[in-house]
């Protein structure tokens, strides 16, 4: 394996500005309050072990839903509200990556298996949610591992789950992007599964923002912080059409394609935030329609 697996991305501290709007003091400490109580009742998420499949998943899928909310965060879908099209039949996920708020969102919509780099394990509070809902880490700085992780993920996709990943390998601050990074697509080559496009975006009002965005010198605190304050923040998750097995004889082929779904935007309707004081404003911005 390549050391091009190793992505950077040139965003940083320059690509966040200044929120449109602020929610004041109080507001702010009650979402701060009402999120570590949200996330201190996952330790009752447990008790869903006993419930049926299709149960389990909605009380999961419900308290993610909890969480996003107590930040502040509302949530849209578009498109499929599910990712698996055929249920019990395995599904790469592949996603851009912009916040830590994309997997409380991803997990909102379905509760899925998902890959992130190691440190996630460490965050504080975080950390042990993301771990319990059946996160692979990985070690970027060991591509030795990349191999075995592959094999992993084309266990568990054989199996029926569906598995996301961060398909650019890094976080960008949401209007610009990278490119699709093949490693991770192997897997579903290996198991014979589908892909599933996603495309997350955060936008206040009918402007698209940087400010979930972590990225540059931020710390999960700053970040968390930071969200705390936004006034009238949406995620948007858009549920692109599957890519059938078959249609892609190479990982790279695979990510191309699904890196050009991901890509194919159709609308205008958007507009970057005349205040989020991002480097990449000259580039045009337009929403997707799934």
């Amino acid at each position: 394996m390549s050391h091009a697996w190793m992505p950077a991305s040139p965003c940083g501290d320059g690509c966040v500005g200044h929120a449109p709007g602020e929610v004041g003091k109080f507001r702010q400490t009650w979402r701060a309050v009402t999120a570590v109580t949200a996330i201190l009742c996952g330790v009752w998420i447990a008790l869903a072990l006993l419930l049926p499949s299709k149960q389990r998943e909605s009380v999961v899928r419900l308290w993610f839903h909890a969480v996003l909310r107590a930040f502040g965060v509302r949530l849209e879908v578009h498109g499929a509200r599910r990712f698996q099209e055929v249920p019990k039949r395995g599904v790469l996920v592949a996603s851009n990556h912009v916040s830590w708020l994309d997997e409380l969102a991803i997990d909102s919509v379905q509760p899925i298996k998902l890959v992130a780099k190691k440190d996630i394990k460490s965050w504080p509070v975080l950390g042990p949610i993301i771990t319990a809902a059946g996160t692979v880490y990985l070690d970027r700085e060991k591509l030795r591992e990349l191999p075995r992780t592959v094999d992993e993920l084309a266990d568990t996709l054989r199996g029926g789950s569906a598995v996301g990943i961060h398909a650019e390998g890094t976080t960008w601050c949401g209007l610009a992007s990278g490119h699709y990074k093949p490693a991770l697509f192997q897997a579903a080559l290996d198991a014979g599964v589908p892909v599933r496009p996603i495309v997350l975006r955060y936008r206040i009002g009918d402007h698209l923002t940087t400010q979930p965005a972590f990225i540059g010198s931020d710390t999960l605190v700053d970040s968390i912080r930071r969200v705390l304050k936004v006034r009238d923040l949406v995620v948007e998750v858009h549920v692109l059409d599957e890519i059938a097995p078959g249609r892609a004889a190479t990982r790279r082929e695979l990510a191309k394609l699904a890196e050009e779904q991901s890509n194919r935007l159709t609308s205008t309707e958007l507009e970057i935030a005349p205040s989020t004081g991002d480097s990449h404003r000259a580039r045009t911005i337009t929403p997707l329609v799934a």
